[in-house]
């Protein structure tokens, strides 16, 4: 397979979160440029002058764009029709290397257990937890999904929580940074599972609103509308100030490309005072790094709440699974101390592994394994309506947001991400989309009305792998027109053109989606 530059060269803690506020004031936005995570060798002024010829959005739309197919570079794989459509390692990946994938895909998928246990190397689920693996939530490395009524588990799903932070204490040197605390009883988010003898902390309740859209050329669409509750909570009432958002599990094939895109690329695009008259304004969101110990670009999760593929997956065994490791230490995971009897459960540390449920080596290998996971080939890139449907994206004005292209960092040891043409279709920035979207909780810098742009290559996969076709942060849409019609605030004028547009035009739309 033929890598793109072959084409380019001839042309937090919860006790963090006060304790970091002072660093964090006296940080300027235009570090966030730099790329600590990453084994960089700096580009020449000649490859970011093919780099920017290669990247420019088309305008040609008569036929396929070379290296079109390929959405990840000579990292992408050959597309399979099954549901291990997203479960293949790195095209590029040497044998060596596949490996390590395949023992990060052991850990992935691997049962966690109650402590004390005599199976010591998989001890120390919970006390509180919301999956037994990672795999629970990111079935076949897809998304997750709402429960289906109330027979259905909400293990793919669970509700983020958090209280507003006493304005007095707020930081003011970073750029509309909002500052959030833990709930004092239910920390940073509710779990529905629990080891024996310790309740779950609550069963997650959904009820939908029918709302029906009339579209142009006599078509009309229907649009569920959630509300949240948290029911039968088993630690008392959440605190009166309490935010919640419910959250999905996103798919992770990409993970490690999305990673690998030069921060100052991704910083380029945005846009916050909406300089060019577009209405469009991405912004960055800037998290703290508990890796690396600063302020970094967010990059990952529905608000960009994380900026490396170790950092959230770190907070995700911690929060998730509660399973302790380098980065999030603490054996009983997200509970408080108002949760006395959780803090004092046994947990699974163990002095061979640093005195941890997972060490240093093992979240090294889960963090290898996510990102290699590949993007399939682009099926039909050359059919007529797929064509006509990517020109219906671009003058719409969906490229706004969802960025064509970007050529990775040329890096030393990650051969897999190193300088590939990519396509996924995200700038990887915040946008406010609408009251409809909002979930009115803060996260860094992300307002309640701001997410990250959602990446859609694979996008046209989601039935294949997941069963389902479930989009956006907590799945309300049931179809990709469904997620479209949800747009609001920035991207109201796009998803008003795609309501108005002849009915062709938005089935071609549609059909160019689903050949992502």
């Amino acid at each position: 397979m033929a890598r793109p530059e072959q084409d380019i060269a001839p042309r937090r803690c919860k006790s963090a979160g006060f304790a970091l506020w002072g660093v964090l004031a006296f940080w300027a936005p235009a570090a966030l440029a730099g790329d600590p995570h990453l084994p960089v060798v700096p580009r020449t002024e000649d490859e970011a002058a093919r780099i920017a010829m290669v990247t420019a959005p088309a305008r040609d739309f008569s036929a396929p764009e070379r290296f079109e197919a390929l959405p990840a570079g000579s990292a992408t794989v050959r597309r399979r029709t099954n549901a291990d459509a997203f479960s293949q390692p790195s095209g590029n990946i040497s044998f060596e290397r596949e490996l390590d994938f395949k023992v990060g895909n052991g850990l992935f998928k691997k049962l966690w257990v109650s402590s004390p246990s005599s199976t010591l190397a998989s001890d120390g689920l919970g006390p509180l937890y919301n999956a037994r693996s990672c795999q629970r939530c990111h079935i076949k490395d897809g998304r997750g999904h709402p429960p289906e009524g109330p027979q259905d588990s909400a293990v793919s799903m669970f509700l983020r929580v958090s209280i507003p932070a006493d304005p007095g204490t707020a930081m003011t040197g970073i750029e509309d940074y909002l500052g959030t605390l833990p709930d004092p009883t239910y920390g940073t988010q509710l779990q529905d599972f629990s080891v024996a003898g310790h309740p779950a902390e609550y069963r997650l309740q959904i009820t939908y609103e029918e709302i029906e859209v009339a579209l142009s050329d006599g078509e009309t669409a229907t649009l569920r509308k959630p509300s949240y509750t948290a029911a039968d909570l088993g630690y008392g009432p959440l605190h009166p100030d309490a935010m919640l958002s419910p959250r999905v599990a996103p798919q992770m094939i990409g993970l490690g490309l999305l990673e690998a895109i030069p921060a100052e690329d991704i910083l380029a695009g945005a846009d916050p005072d909406d300089r060019d008259g577009n209405g469009v304004s991405g912004r960055a969101n800037t998290v703290w790094s508990v890796e690396f110990g600063h302020p970094m670009l967010g990059r990952f999760g529905h608000k960009a709440g994380a900026p490396t593929i170790r950092h959230q997956s770190a907070a995700a065994f911690a929060g998730d699974i509660g399973i302790s490791n380098p980065l999030f230490p603490v054996g009983w995971g997200d509970c408080t101390e108002a949760q006395a009897d959780c803090r004092a459960a046994p947990d699974g540390g163990d002095a061979a592994h640093d005195g941890l449920e997972i060490d240093a080596q093992g979240l090294d290998l889960v963090t290898f394994y996510s990102r290699n996971l590949a993007v399939p080939a682009r099926p039909d890139i050359d059919d007529p309506q797929v064509l006509h449907g990517k020109q219906v994206f671009y003058e719409t004005g969906c490229i706004s947001c969802h960025t064509p292209k970007f050529v990775t960092h040329r890096l030393t040891d990650q051969p897999e991400q190193s300088f590939q043409l990519i396509w996924p279709y995200t700038d990887l920035l915040l946008h406010d989309m609408g009251e409809g979207l909002a979930d009115h909780r803060p996260e860094a810098r992300a307002s309640g009305m701001e997410w990250r742009t959602a990446p859609l290559w694979g996008i046209g996969s989601t039935q294949t792998v997941s069963g389902h076709s479930y989009f956006l942060h907590d799945g309300r849409a049931r179809s990709l027109l469904e997620a479209i019609l949800w747009h609001g605030g920035e991207a109201q004028p796009m998803r008003d053109a795609v309501v108005a547009m002849p009915k062709a035009d938005r089935a071609a739309l549609i059909r160019f989606l689903e050949s992502l």
